[in-house]
Protein backbone atom coordinates (compact mmCIF):
# COMPACT_ATOMS: atom_id res chain seq x y z
CA UNK A 1 0.00 0.00 0.00
CA UNK A 2 2.88 2.35 0.79
CA UNK A 3 4.28 1.81 -2.69
CA UNK A 4 0.97 2.71 -4.32
CA UNK A 5 0.60 5.87 -2.21
CA UNK A 6 4.12 7.01 -3.12
CA UNK A 7 3.34 6.40 -6.79
CA UNK A 8 0.13 8.42 -6.48
CA UNK A 9 2.09 11.33 -4.98
CA UNK A 10 4.63 11.22 -7.82
CA UNK A 11 1.94 10.95 -10.50
CA UNK A 12 -0.32 13.70 -9.14
CA UNK A 13 2.58 16.09 -8.51
CA UNK A 14 3.96 15.60 -12.03
CA UNK A 15 0.53 15.97 -13.64
CA UNK A 16 -0.19 19.14 -11.65
CA UNK A 17 3.18 20.74 -12.41
CA UNK A 18 3.18 19.90 -16.11
CA UNK A 19 -0.47 20.96 -16.44
CA UNK A 20 0.35 24.38 -14.94
CA UNK A 21 3.32 24.81 -17.27
CA UNK A 22 1.16 23.93 -20.27
CA UNK A 23 -1.41 26.56 -19.28
CA UNK A 24 1.35 29.16 -18.88
CA UNK A 25 2.52 28.64 -22.47
CA UNK A 26 -0.99 28.76 -23.90
CA UNK A 27 -1.66 25.03 -24.29
CA UNK A 28 -4.52 22.94 -22.82
CA UNK A 29 -3.77 21.38 -19.44
CA UNK A 30 -4.19 17.91 -20.94
CA UNK A 31 -1.05 18.47 -23.06
CA UNK A 32 1.02 19.00 -19.94
CA UNK A 33 -0.52 15.98 -18.25
CA UNK A 34 0.29 13.79 -21.24
CA UNK A 35 3.86 15.06 -21.33
CA UNK A 36 4.08 14.44 -17.57
CA UNK A 37 3.14 10.82 -18.13
CA UNK A 38 5.85 10.48 -20.77
CA UNK A 39 8.40 12.07 -18.41
CA UNK A 40 7.61 9.43 -15.78
CA UNK A 41 7.91 6.63 -18.34
CA UNK A 42 10.88 4.73 -19.80
CA UNK A 43 11.51 7.37 -22.46
CA UNK A 44 12.72 9.92 -19.89
CA UNK A 45 12.89 8.81 -16.24
CA UNK A 46 13.72 5.25 -17.26
CA UNK A 47 16.59 6.54 -19.39
CA UNK A 48 18.17 9.15 -17.11
CA UNK A 49 17.54 7.32 -13.80
CA UNK A 50 16.77 3.66 -14.54
CA UNK A 51 17.21 2.50 -10.93
CA UNK A 52 14.83 5.16 -9.62
CA UNK A 53 12.35 4.28 -12.34
CA UNK A 54 12.45 0.55 -11.57
CA UNK A 55 12.01 1.18 -7.83
CA UNK A 56 9.22 3.72 -8.27
CA UNK A 57 7.29 1.81 -10.95
CA UNK A 58 8.13 -1.91 -10.73
CA UNK A 59 6.41 -4.17 -13.23
CA UNK A 60 4.18 -5.70 -10.55
CA UNK A 61 2.63 -2.29 -9.80
CA UNK A 62 1.05 -1.95 -13.24
CA UNK A 63 -1.94 -4.07 -12.19
CA UNK A 64 -3.36 -1.49 -9.72
CA UNK A 65 -2.59 1.24 -12.27
CA UNK A 66 -4.64 -0.59 -14.91
CA UNK A 67 -7.61 -0.95 -12.54
CA UNK A 68 -7.55 2.68 -11.37
CA UNK A 69 -7.12 4.07 -14.87
CA UNK A 70 -9.89 1.86 -16.29
CA UNK A 71 -12.37 2.99 -13.61
CA UNK A 72 -11.37 6.59 -14.25
CA UNK A 73 -11.75 6.22 -18.01
CA UNK A 74 -15.16 4.54 -17.69
CA UNK A 75 -16.46 7.46 -15.62
CA UNK A 76 -14.75 10.04 -17.84
CA UNK A 77 -16.16 8.60 -21.08
CA UNK A 78 -19.60 8.47 -19.45
CA UNK A 79 -19.27 12.19 -18.66
CA UNK A 80 -18.36 12.87 -22.31
CA UNK A 81 -21.48 11.09 -23.50
CA UNK A 82 -23.73 12.68 -20.87
CA UNK A 83 -22.63 16.22 -21.79
CA UNK A 84 -23.32 15.89 -25.53
CA UNK A 85 -26.17 18.18 -26.52
CA UNK A 86 -28.41 15.76 -28.40
CA UNK A 87 -31.08 18.41 -29.07
CA UNK A 88 -28.46 20.72 -30.55
CA UNK A 89 -27.33 17.89 -32.81
CA UNK A 90 -30.89 17.36 -34.03
CA UNK A 91 -31.43 21.09 -34.58
CA UNK A 92 -28.27 21.41 -36.67
CA UNK A 93 -28.63 18.21 -38.65
CA UNK A 94 -27.23 19.74 -41.84
CA UNK A 95 -24.13 21.16 -40.17
CA UNK A 96 -23.54 18.07 -38.08
CA UNK A 97 -24.12 15.69 -40.98
CA UNK A 98 -21.92 17.45 -43.53
CA UNK A 99 -19.22 18.73 -41.18
CA UNK A 100 -18.77 15.51 -39.25
CA UNK A 101 -19.10 13.22 -42.28
CA UNK A 102 -16.49 15.14 -44.26
CA UNK A 103 -14.11 15.38 -41.28
CA UNK A 104 -14.39 11.60 -40.86
CA UNK A 105 -14.65 10.52 -44.52
CA UNK A 106 -11.58 12.30 -45.88
CA UNK A 107 -9.25 11.23 -43.03
CA UNK A 108 -10.52 7.66 -43.46
CA UNK A 109 -9.90 7.75 -47.21
CA UNK A 110 -6.35 9.01 -46.70
CA UNK A 111 -5.81 6.53 -43.87
CA UNK A 112 -6.97 3.70 -46.15
CA UNK A 113 -4.22 4.61 -48.60
CA UNK A 114 -1.56 4.68 -45.87
CA UNK A 115 -2.78 1.72 -43.77
CA UNK A 116 -1.46 -1.20 -45.91
CA UNK A 117 2.12 0.11 -45.80
CA UNK A 118 1.94 0.80 -42.07
CA UNK A 119 0.43 -2.62 -41.39
CA UNK A 120 3.24 -4.32 -43.30
CA UNK A 121 5.95 -2.45 -41.38
CA UNK A 122 4.54 -1.81 -37.91
CA UNK A 123 1.53 -4.04 -37.13
CA UNK A 124 1.96 -7.04 -34.81
CA UNK A 125 1.84 -10.49 -36.36
CA UNK A 126 -1.64 -11.91 -37.01
CA UNK A 127 -3.58 -8.64 -37.13
CA UNK A 128 -6.26 -8.71 -39.81
CA UNK A 129 -6.25 -6.01 -42.46
CA UNK A 130 -9.87 -4.97 -41.81
CA UNK A 131 -9.41 -4.64 -38.05
CA UNK A 132 -6.17 -2.69 -38.51
CA UNK A 133 -7.83 -0.40 -41.06
CA UNK A 134 -10.78 0.34 -38.77
CA UNK A 135 -8.58 1.17 -35.79
CA UNK A 136 -6.25 3.30 -37.89
CA UNK A 137 -9.16 5.18 -39.49
CA UNK A 138 -10.63 5.97 -36.07
CA UNK A 139 -7.21 7.10 -34.84
CA UNK A 140 -6.85 9.50 -37.75
CA UNK A 141 -10.42 10.87 -37.70
CA UNK A 142 -11.29 11.27 -34.01
CA UNK A 143 -11.78 14.71 -32.41
CA UNK A 144 -11.25 15.25 -28.69
CA UNK A 145 -14.65 16.64 -27.67
CA UNK A 146 -13.70 17.47 -24.02
CA UNK A 147 -10.39 19.10 -25.03
CA UNK A 148 -12.18 21.08 -27.75
CA UNK A 149 -14.82 22.25 -25.25
CA UNK A 150 -12.08 23.33 -22.83
CA UNK A 151 -10.24 25.27 -25.57
CA UNK A 152 -13.45 27.05 -26.54
CA UNK A 153 -14.26 27.82 -22.91
CA UNK A 154 -10.79 29.24 -22.25
CA UNK A 155 -11.16 31.47 -25.33
CA UNK A 156 -14.69 32.57 -24.45
CA UNK A 157 -16.09 31.04 -27.65
CA UNK A 158 -18.54 28.43 -26.37
CA UNK A 159 -21.59 30.44 -27.44
CA UNK A 160 -20.13 31.77 -30.68
CA UNK A 161 -21.30 30.41 -34.01
CA UNK A 162 -17.84 28.96 -34.66
CA UNK A 163 -17.73 27.31 -31.23
CA UNK A 164 -21.22 25.88 -31.56
CA UNK A 165 -20.52 24.48 -35.03
CA UNK A 166 -17.26 22.91 -33.87
CA UNK A 167 -18.91 21.27 -30.86
CA UNK A 168 -21.75 19.87 -32.96
CA UNK A 169 -19.32 18.40 -35.51
CA UNK A 170 -17.05 17.02 -32.78
CA UNK A 171 -19.99 15.42 -30.97
CA UNK A 172 -21.18 13.72 -34.15
CA UNK A 173 -17.58 12.65 -34.86
CA UNK A 174 -17.30 11.04 -31.43
CA UNK A 175 -20.53 9.09 -31.81
CA UNK A 176 -19.54 7.78 -35.23
CA UNK A 177 -15.96 7.00 -34.20
CA UNK A 178 -16.96 5.06 -31.07
CA UNK A 179 -19.46 2.97 -33.01
CA UNK A 180 -16.83 2.29 -35.69
CA UNK A 181 -14.35 1.37 -32.96
CA UNK A 182 -16.85 -1.01 -31.41
CA UNK A 183 -17.26 -2.91 -34.66
CA UNK A 184 -13.49 -2.98 -35.02
CA UNK A 185 -13.19 -4.58 -31.59
CA UNK A 186 -15.62 -7.32 -32.56
CA UNK A 187 -13.14 -8.38 -35.27
CA UNK A 188 -10.39 -8.98 -32.72
CA UNK A 189 -10.30 -12.61 -31.50
CA UNK A 190 -10.46 -13.03 -27.71
CA UNK A 191 -8.61 -16.10 -26.58
CA UNK A 192 -10.29 -16.08 -23.20
CA UNK A 193 -13.77 -16.04 -24.73
CA UNK A 194 -15.18 -18.73 -26.97
CA UNK A 195 -17.44 -16.22 -28.73
CA UNK A 196 -17.60 -16.22 -32.49
CA UNK A 197 -17.45 -13.11 -34.65
CA UNK A 198 -21.05 -13.42 -35.83
CA UNK A 199 -22.34 -13.83 -32.28
CA UNK A 200 -20.38 -10.79 -31.09
CA UNK A 201 -21.72 -8.60 -33.92
CA UNK A 202 -25.28 -9.76 -33.22
CA UNK A 203 -24.81 -8.98 -29.52
CA UNK A 204 -23.42 -5.54 -30.36
CA UNK A 205 -26.31 -4.69 -32.69
CA UNK A 206 -28.83 -5.93 -30.12
CA UNK A 207 -27.12 -3.86 -27.43
CA UNK A 208 -27.22 -0.70 -29.58
CA UNK A 209 -30.88 -1.26 -30.45
CA UNK A 210 -31.75 -1.78 -26.79
CA UNK A 211 -29.81 1.22 -25.53
CA UNK A 212 -30.42 3.76 -28.31
CA UNK A 213 -33.78 2.48 -29.54
CA UNK A 214 -35.45 1.71 -26.19
CA UNK A 215 -33.57 3.10 -23.19
CA UNK A 216 -32.72 6.47 -24.77
CA UNK A 217 -36.36 7.37 -25.64
CA UNK A 218 -37.51 6.13 -22.22
CA UNK A 219 -34.94 8.31 -20.44
CA UNK A 220 -36.07 11.34 -22.42
CA UNK A 221 -39.69 10.61 -21.51
CA UNK A 222 -38.72 10.19 -17.87
CA UNK A 223 -36.89 13.52 -17.98
CA UNK A 224 -40.14 15.35 -18.80
CA UNK A 225 -41.53 14.79 -15.29
CA UNK A 226 -38.86 16.79 -13.41
CA UNK A 227 -39.06 19.53 -16.05
CA UNK A 228 -42.83 19.85 -15.66
CA UNK A 229 -42.65 19.79 -11.86
CA UNK A 230 -39.88 22.38 -11.82
CA UNK A 231 -37.81 20.21 -9.48
CA UNK A 232 -34.80 18.36 -10.82
CA UNK A 233 -32.70 17.64 -7.75
CA UNK A 234 -30.51 14.58 -8.20
CA UNK A 235 -30.66 12.56 -4.98
CA UNK A 236 -27.86 10.46 -3.54
CA UNK A 237 -29.79 7.29 -4.34
CA UNK A 238 -30.36 8.37 -7.93
CA UNK A 239 -26.67 9.16 -8.36
CA UNK A 240 -25.81 5.68 -7.07
CA UNK A 241 -28.32 4.16 -9.50
CA UNK A 242 -26.72 6.09 -12.38
CA UNK A 243 -23.27 4.80 -11.43
CA UNK A 244 -24.71 1.28 -11.28
CA UNK A 245 -26.16 1.61 -14.78
CA UNK A 246 -22.87 2.96 -16.16
CA UNK A 247 -20.86 0.08 -14.71
CA UNK A 248 -23.47 -2.46 -15.88
CA UNK A 249 -23.37 -1.05 -19.42
CA UNK A 250 -19.56 -1.14 -19.43
CA UNK A 251 -19.59 -4.72 -18.13
CA UNK A 252 -22.09 -5.72 -20.83
CA UNK A 253 -19.92 -4.47 -23.70
CA UNK A 254 -16.83 -6.03 -22.12
CA UNK A 255 -18.64 -9.38 -21.91
CA UNK A 256 -19.54 -9.30 -25.61
CA UNK A 257 -15.93 -8.65 -26.62
CA UNK A 258 -16.19 -4.87 -26.99
CA UNK A 259 -14.23 -2.47 -24.78
CA UNK A 260 -16.05 -1.32 -21.58
CA UNK A 261 -15.45 2.31 -22.56
CA UNK A 262 -17.94 1.91 -25.40
CA UNK A 263 -20.60 0.82 -22.92
CA UNK A 264 -19.80 3.82 -20.72
CA UNK A 265 -20.12 6.19 -23.69
CA UNK A 266 -23.49 4.77 -24.77
CA UNK A 267 -24.70 5.00 -21.16
CA UNK A 268 -23.77 8.69 -21.25
CA UNK A 269 -25.71 9.17 -24.50
CA UNK A 270 -28.78 7.64 -22.81
CA UNK A 271 -28.45 9.85 -19.72
CA UNK A 272 -31.56 12.09 -19.28
CA UNK A 273 -30.96 15.59 -20.66
CA UNK A 274 -31.91 17.44 -17.48
CA UNK A 275 -29.45 20.35 -17.07
CA UNK A 276 -29.53 20.19 -13.27
CA UNK A 277 -28.76 16.46 -13.36
CA UNK A 278 -25.98 16.94 -15.91
CA UNK A 279 -24.38 19.70 -13.83
CA UNK A 280 -24.64 17.66 -10.63
CA UNK A 281 -23.12 14.54 -12.16
CA UNK A 282 -20.32 16.55 -13.71
CA UNK A 283 -19.62 18.45 -10.49
CA UNK A 284 -19.51 15.30 -8.36
CA UNK A 285 -17.55 13.09 -10.72
CA UNK A 286 -15.37 15.39 -12.80
CA UNK A 287 -12.99 16.51 -10.04
CA UNK A 288 -12.36 13.03 -8.68
CA UNK A 289 -11.90 11.60 -12.17
CA UNK A 290 -9.68 14.28 -13.71
CA UNK A 291 -7.60 15.02 -10.61
CA UNK A 292 -7.21 11.58 -9.05
CA UNK A 293 -7.86 8.81 -11.58
CA UNK A 294 -6.96 10.07 -15.07
CA UNK A 295 -3.31 10.84 -14.15
CA UNK A 296 -2.82 7.07 -13.80
CA UNK A 297 -3.96 6.70 -17.39
CA UNK A 298 -1.40 9.30 -18.46
CA UNK A 299 1.33 7.39 -16.65
CA UNK A 300 0.34 4.12 -18.32
CA UNK A 301 0.40 5.90 -21.67
CA UNK A 302 3.83 7.28 -20.82
CA UNK A 303 5.05 3.80 -19.92
CA UNK A 304 3.95 2.57 -23.34
CA UNK A 305 5.37 5.54 -25.26
CA UNK A 306 8.88 4.49 -26.30
CA UNK A 307 10.45 7.50 -27.95
CA UNK A 308 13.66 5.52 -28.30
CA UNK A 309 11.85 3.40 -30.91
CA UNK A 310 11.74 6.47 -33.17
CA UNK A 311 15.52 6.64 -33.40
CA UNK A 312 15.63 5.44 -37.01
CA UNK A 313 15.43 8.10 -39.71
CA UNK A 314 12.97 6.08 -41.77
CA UNK A 315 10.60 5.77 -38.80
CA UNK A 316 10.72 9.54 -38.31
CA UNK A 317 9.79 10.00 -41.97
CA UNK A 318 6.82 7.69 -41.46
CA UNK A 319 5.86 9.68 -38.36
CA UNK A 320 5.98 12.93 -40.31
CA UNK A 321 3.83 11.32 -43.02
CA UNK A 322 1.28 10.15 -40.42
CA UNK A 323 1.08 13.66 -38.95
CA UNK A 324 0.72 15.23 -42.40
CA UNK A 325 -2.08 12.83 -43.38
CA UNK A 326 -3.83 13.37 -40.03
CA UNK A 327 -3.70 17.17 -40.31
CA UNK A 328 -4.48 17.29 -44.02
CA UNK A 329 -7.38 14.85 -43.75
CA UNK A 330 -9.04 16.34 -40.69
CA UNK A 331 -8.56 19.99 -41.54
CA UNK A 332 -9.18 19.39 -45.24
CA UNK A 333 -12.49 17.67 -44.56
CA UNK A 334 -13.68 20.36 -42.17
CA UNK A 335 -12.60 23.21 -44.45
CA UNK A 336 -14.28 21.62 -47.46
CA UNK A 337 -17.53 21.07 -45.55
CA UNK A 338 -17.55 24.66 -44.28
CA UNK A 339 -16.91 26.08 -47.73
CA UNK A 340 -19.65 23.93 -49.25
CA UNK A 341 -22.11 25.45 -46.76
CA UNK A 342 -21.10 28.99 -47.75
CA UNK A 343 -18.73 29.88 -44.92
CA UNK A 344 -15.75 32.21 -45.34
CA UNK A 345 -12.22 30.87 -45.65
CA UNK A 346 -11.32 32.20 -42.20
CA UNK A 347 -14.30 30.48 -40.58
CA UNK A 348 -13.51 27.26 -42.48
CA UNK A 349 -9.84 27.27 -41.48
CA UNK A 350 -10.73 28.01 -37.84
CA UNK A 351 -13.22 25.14 -37.83
CA UNK A 352 -10.57 22.84 -39.28
CA UNK A 353 -8.06 23.89 -36.63
CA UNK A 354 -10.55 23.16 -33.85
CA UNK A 355 -11.59 19.75 -35.18
CA UNK A 356 -7.93 18.82 -35.67
CA UNK A 357 -7.45 18.72 -31.86
CA UNK A 358 -7.33 15.09 -30.71
CA UNK A 359 -6.01 15.12 -27.14
CA UNK A 360 -7.23 12.69 -24.51
CA UNK A 361 -9.85 10.88 -26.60
CA UNK A 362 -7.16 9.99 -29.14
CA UNK A 363 -5.02 8.56 -26.32
CA UNK A 364 -7.95 6.42 -25.18
CA UNK A 365 -8.43 5.04 -28.69
CA UNK A 366 -4.71 4.34 -29.07
CA UNK A 367 -4.55 2.54 -25.74
CA UNK A 368 -7.56 0.43 -26.70
CA UNK A 369 -5.79 -0.52 -29.94
CA UNK A 370 -2.56 -1.26 -28.06
CA UNK A 371 -4.36 -3.44 -25.51
CA UNK A 372 -6.06 -5.31 -28.35
CA UNK A 373 -2.60 -5.92 -29.93
CA UNK A 374 -3.59 -4.12 -33.12
CA UNK A 375 -0.83 -1.48 -32.86
CA UNK A 376 2.79 -2.25 -32.08
CA UNK A 377 4.79 -0.18 -29.59
CA UNK A 378 6.45 1.69 -32.46
CA UNK A 379 3.20 2.59 -34.22
CA UNK A 380 1.62 3.44 -30.86
CA UNK A 381 4.43 5.92 -30.18
CA UNK A 382 4.15 7.40 -33.67
CA UNK A 383 0.44 8.02 -33.17
CA UNK A 384 1.00 9.44 -29.68
CA UNK A 385 3.36 11.96 -31.27
CA UNK A 386 0.65 12.75 -33.83
CA UNK A 387 -1.94 13.30 -31.08
CA UNK A 388 0.35 15.68 -29.20
CA UNK A 389 1.33 17.66 -32.29
CA UNK A 390 -2.20 18.06 -33.65
CA UNK A 391 -3.54 19.17 -30.26
CA UNK A 392 -0.69 21.63 -29.71
CA UNK A 393 -1.31 23.10 -33.17
CA UNK A 394 -4.84 24.24 -32.33
CA UNK A 395 -4.10 27.46 -30.43
CA UNK A 396 -1.36 28.69 -32.81
CA UNK A 397 -3.53 27.96 -35.86
CA UNK A 398 -6.47 29.87 -34.36
CA UNK A 399 -4.19 32.83 -33.70
CA UNK A 400 -2.81 32.56 -37.24
CA UNK A 401 -6.26 32.84 -38.86
CA UNK A 402 -7.19 35.72 -36.57
CA UNK A 403 -9.43 34.05 -33.98
CA UNK A 404 -8.61 35.82 -30.75
CA UNK A 405 -9.92 35.28 -27.24
CA UNK A 406 -13.24 36.94 -26.53
CA UNK A 407 -13.11 39.81 -24.08
CA UNK A 408 -16.26 38.48 -22.45
CA UNK A 409 -16.14 34.88 -21.24
CA UNK A 410 -18.62 32.80 -23.16
CA UNK A 411 -19.28 35.59 -25.65
CA UNK A 412 -18.93 35.80 -29.39
CA UNK A 413 -15.47 35.62 -30.88
CA UNK A 414 -14.78 39.20 -32.01
CA UNK A 415 -12.73 37.95 -34.93
CA UNK A 416 -15.60 36.11 -36.57
CA UNK A 417 -18.61 38.07 -35.47
CA UNK A 418 -22.06 36.84 -34.56
CA UNK A 419 -23.44 36.31 -38.02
Amino acid sequence: MTELLIQMVAVLFTALLCGLIARKIGQPRVIGEIVGGILLGPSFLGRIAPQTFSRLFPQRSFGPFEVLSTVGLVLFVFLIGSQLDIEHLSRQKKTAALGSSMSILIPCVLASVLAPSLRTRFAPQGVGSVAFLLFFCVSMSITAFPVLARILEERGMLSSRLGTTALVCAAADDVGAWILLAFGLTLIPHSEQAIGLTYRIVCLVAYLVGMLGILFPLSNRYAERPRQQGSAVLSHEMLAAIALCVLASAAATEAMGVHPLFGAFIAGICFPRIPEWQNTVRARLDTAVTVLLLPFFFVLTGMRTRLDLLSDGAIWLWTVLVVAVAVGGKMGGAVLAARLTGETWRFALALGALLNARGLVELIVLNVAYDAHVFSATLFTMLIAMALITTMMTAPLLNLVGVQKSAKRGGISPSLGAS
